[in-house]
């Protein structure tokens, strides 16, 4: 299949099963925002020199792909889906979170993000996770998410990328900052 197609010279798309919709619809901005954090996680597994985390990250994105298959399915063929987010995807982030917690026993606050490369790419990456949740959100009150686990996984990720961004700076032996609140001279 060739990567231009030109279907999409007049400004819609098609989704999984064939409907088209403009590229507007809230389907395409959603799954195109889980490829954008994809491409985030991408790049951060190419930055870090630890074996867990690339790891992690390798895993995370298998599971965005699932997941933006899912978003762009346009009917009830499921058949179609080569998986789906289960409730043990969820629970491995949910280990994973408890995980890192007790190994990094993180500071309640707000922090200064930008540290180091590492853990910036990585806080861009649990930022844009939280605009997909935002968006898989607001496609459950329109009655358009047919698996409620995607929600949940992408409210675990976030939480785990957070934590993977402070162990990659407790590796490199960087604290983080908290804001200060004093006006600048």
């Amino acid at each position: 299949m060739p990567i231009s197609t030109k279907k999409g010279d007049k400004g819609f798309t098609g989704l999984l099963g064939g409907r088209r919709v403009p590229k507007y619809h809230l389907k395409p901005e959603t799954y195109g925002t889980v490829d954008e954090l994809n491409s985030f996680l991408g790049m951060a597994r190419a930055t870090s020199k630890d074996r867990k985390v690339k790891e992690t990250l390798f895993h995370i994105q298998n599971h965005l792909f699932i997941i933006g298959s899912e978003l762009a399915l346009s009917g009830g063929d499921r058949n179609l889906l080569k998986g789906e987010i289960a409730q043990k995807d969820v629970d491995w982030l949910s280990y994973l979170s408890s995980d890192f917690e007790t190994l990094l026993k993180p500071e309640p606050g707000f922090i200064v993000y930008g540290e180091i490369h590492i853990s910036s790419i990585l806080d861009v990456s649990r930022a844009v996770s939280r605009r997909a949740e935002r968006l898989v959100a607001k496609m459950k009150s329109r009655k358009m998410l047919h698996n409620l686990k995607i929600l949940e996984y992408l409210n675990r990720l976030s939480d785990v990328l957070y934590l993977l961004a402070r162990y990659e700076e407790k590796r490199a032996r960087v604290k983080p900052k908290h804001p200060s609140y004093k006006p600048i001279p």
